[in-house]
């Protein structure tokens, strides 16, 4: 924390601003609530999460886009932009890139370090989603931002045709299978209530099989709590794959219907778990795999 520190107040001496944006700054709010000052027109922006990579790729210039976190591989077009760790927080380097917007995920960066990262002068601004509609309203809400709101707005109302041809053509059985996801075998972390996965399942003709609100979004369960809620459906790997390294360690949990039926599959884990444009995409998947 003094090594912290002693950066952060040299930083404020040494800094060196990126050129300011030709028509000013304004005020925002973002999805926090948090009111921040941003270039009308940014010249210079990174996202700290592979998500909002993703969303920036969709809709800014990509010219524009000055980094990505070690994490972020996706389009294939980010791997030739240059690399700043986001964990643990590489300040220094965030600094030399000189961005004029950081832009952050809820949930990935915390409120702490986006603290740090204003002190040097570069703001940051929040996106949350917890609805497919989020993600959405996200992506039109950066194309305002980064004055592309036709770019942005085609895309949205694109993701959003397709959403309403899934709804269209989505089969008329009352019947919505419980879907229990697994993140992390020991302790056992699953996809919460509270995630953006509960609203893919509703689109996919399913149904979080965690109904429980969890102060966590991705809770750690008990094999008491697994086996009560019995999922018909399991995501995480392969029958084959989750019979080795699962339920070898709970043979108890042999018992839900999921493992009976062989009802348990692997899904593409980044493709379900980032908030992006490739939400539909997600969708489709978790669709087919349901049927």
């Amino acid at each position: 924390m003094f090594c912290l520190a002693l950066f952060l107040g040299q930083a404020c001496d040494m800094r060196k601003p990126a050129a300011p944006a030709a028509s000013g700054k304004h005020t925002v709010t973002d999805d926090l609530g948090r009111k921040v000052s941003l270039p009308v027109k940014p010249r210079r922006i990174l996202a700290l999460a592979p998500s909002m990579t993703e969303m920036l790729f969709a809709v800014a210039d990509t010219a524009t886009i000055i980094a990505r976190t070690q994490n972020c591989d996706y389009p294939a077009a980010v791997l030739t932009k240059p690399v700043v760790i986001n964990y643990p927080m590489d300040y220094e380097r965030l600094l030399a890139l000189k961005p004029e917007v950081v832009f952050a995920t809820e949930g990935i960066i915390s409120l702490e370090t986006a603290a740090q990262i204003e002190k040097l002068g570069i703001p940051v601004y929040y996106q949350a989603y917890d609805s497919v509609s989020d993600v959405l309203r996200g992506l039109r809400d950066l194309g305002k931002l980064l004055q592309q709101e036709p770019k942005a707005n085609a895309l949205a109302d694109s993701l959003q045709n397709q959403l309403n041809q899934l709804v269209a053509g989505a089969a008329t059985s009352s019947h919505k299978p419980t879907v229990l996801a697994i993140t992390w075998r020991d302790p056992i972390y699953v996809y919460g209530r509270n995630t953006l996965f509960t609203d893919k399942l509703r689109y996919a003709g399913g149904q979080n099989a965690v109904k429980d609100v969890f102060a966590q979004a991705y809770p750690a369960l008990t094999r008491e709590y697994i086996l009560q809620i019995n999922p018909e459906v399991v995501l995480g790997g392969s029958f084959d794959q989750l019979e080795k390294t699962f339920f070898s360690l709970y043979p108890e949990l042999r018992r839900i219907t999921a493992y009976r039926q062989k009802r348990i599959f692997p899904v593409d884990d980044d493709l379900m778990s980032r908030p992006s444009p490739r939400v539909v995409e997600s969708i489709q998947e978790l669709k087919r795999t349901l049927r």
